[in-house]
């Protein structure tokens, strides 16, 4: 090989080794090998090399071609696993770390959901009552949502308007769950009395507006037991409504009324001002949930004797309590995913509720 050659090769595969990034690589490369390169040059010229060393050189040059060639190949494998391995160290995540709060004010400042947060509220008053949180499925069968609950099968919320059905499976049809009362048939199914659970949770039906969604949440509450009766119903849901809108003194109203599962039944109000939209104040009434004593069938249909164990339920939609708590007026935004909306509704998430420093 000419010295011409040798220089060549030195220089080219030193800049190899010095590339740093893919695009200096490039460089290197387009400088040796492009179309005006200077190996390319070299090549171009041989015509001009006299016939007796054209073979020799032209041997010479391919040689000095194929070394550079794959001098770039190895350097670009190595450049490639770098910046592979810088990027992955830049974009690491411990997924095992709480999230890292931004400081007040900040654009990048977030906050835990308002249904989120009621739900977490829910969670620790009722737990200081002593109720445990039971889960169940969205997708349920017509018995447990309906049949169970002596819903019988004329009923109007078995109907298609009212309902999302899934494909039929064994020539059954699954329903979208339209309350979270199946996980209360799941559980006096699954475990024996005493219970006192809540039931958070989506519900699907079909009804969409200003004041109703399709999908929105609800938590309902059971409690079965030995001589259970409407003063323990009264006291619990008394409570609950006091410490959840902090008014200690705010009026409630049991009214009679009618459910399927319940008997009897009530629904709930409270004390609010038709005018101004304050709770506790004014002398109108607001309907906030319904509850009753669970009805005989409901109780044998699980397999509890009714005429040993009694118990009550209730339920509410998350929606509803977490607006009239925080004077949202309209329903739509907590599905809209608008950050402002968040920044503004939203709860610290490193101040989790508390029956000390209130829910």
């Amino acid at each position: 090989m000419t010295d011409d050659l040798a220089a060549l090769r030195a220089e080219t595969e030193a800049a190899i080794a010095a590339a740093a990034d893919p695009r200096a690589l490039d460089a290197v490369r387009v400088a040796v090998l492009g179309k005006s390169g200077s190996l390319t040059a070299l090549l171009k010229g041989l015509g001009a090399v006299a016939p007796e060393a054209r073979k020799e050189r032209g041997a010479a040059l391919n040689q000095v071609k194929s070394a550079i060639e794959a001098a770039l190949e190895a350097q670009r494998a190595v450049v490639e696993a770098r910046a592979l391995d810088a990027r992955l160290a830049a974009e690491r995540m411990d997924v095992s770390l709480p999230p890292r709060p931004f400081a007040p004010g900040t654009a990048a400042e977030g906050g835990i959901h308002p249904i989120a947060r009621t739900m977490e509220e829910l969670t620790t008053l009722f737990g200081a009552m002593g109720f445990k949180v039971a889960e169940g499925p969205d997708i349920e069968s017509d018995w447990h949502n309906f049949g169970a609950l002596n819903i019988p099968d004329h009923h109007p919320a078995r109907q298609d308007h009212d309902t999302f059905y899934v494909p039929a499976v064994d020539g059954r049809r699954p329903v979208l769950r339209t309350h979270t009362s199946p996980v209360q048939i799941r559980t006096m199914l699954n475990e024996a009395p005493p219970i006192r659970v809540i039931v958070p949770g989506r519900t699907y039906r079909a009804d969409h507006d200003a004041t109703h969604s399709p999908m929105f949440h609800q938590v309902e509450g059971l409690v079965i037991d030995r001589n259970i009766h409407l003063g323990h119903l009264k006291g619990c849901l008394i409570d609950f409504l006091r410490a959840f809108f902090g008014i200690a003194d705010l009026p409630v109203r049991f009214r009679a009324s009618y459910f399927p599962f319940t008997e009897p039944s009530m629904e709930v109000d409270i004390g609010w001002s038709r005018k101004t939209g304050e709770l506790g104040k004014g002398g109108d009434w607001l309907e906030i949930l319904g509850s009753g004593m669970v009805h005989p069938k409901v109780l044998a249909n699980c397999g509890i004797d009714p005429r040993e164990w009694q118990g009550f339920a209730f339920g509410m939609g998350i929606e509803r309590i977490t607006m009239l708590k925080h004077g949202i007026p309209d329903l739509r935004p907590f599905y809209e995913a608008d950050i402002r909306w968040l920044r503004h509704y939203g709860a610290d998430p490193l101040s989790p509720p508390s029956l000390v420093e209130g829910v």
